[in-house]
């Protein structure tokens, strides 16, 4: 195996893309379909996440997906939670602008500092940098 990359299925991608943006990652490639976004894949060095709409994925299965009559729904109704490691909270949170916060800052056992936040699409997100454990 070499890399994995989350594909995220969302209602509408375009509210998503200013908060990852904000957060530091490019937008690499889009995909209309329909009047907006039915793809798009966004990147910051070795982290990748791909986001699909809900309806571009139900299209795309309705014409692939031979012998899985329920995968469209199945994989439109998928959630995730996204772990992300960074170099510093407090460099990362006046990015995050106005975000629902799940799980207020905190220190963990396992050594990071870290701050779960709801992303505009619904995306679970958990931000985490090490913390020096003498400190």
């Amino acid at each position: 195996m070499k890399k994995i990359t989350p594909l995220i299925t969302v209602d509408e991608i375009e509210p998503v893309i200013p908060f990852w943006t904000a957060v530091g990652l490019e937008v690499t490639v889009t995909v209309p379909h329909g009047e907006g976004l039915g793809f798009a894949m966004l990147n910051a060095g070795a982290l990748e996440l791909m986001y699909q709409s809900r309806a571009s994925v139900e299209e795309d299965l309705a014409k692939k997906a031979d012998g899985h009559p329920g995968l469209a729904a199945r994989i439109a109704e998928g959630q995730s939670t996204l772990f992300i490691e960074v170099e510093s909270i407090d460099e990362l949170l006046p990015r995050l602008g106005e975000v629902e916060v799940v799980v207020s800052r905190r220190r963990t056992f396992y050594g990071m500092d870290e701050i779960f936040v709801l992303a505009p699409c619904g995306t679970l997100v958990g931000f985490a940098a090490k913390v020096d454990p003498d400190a």
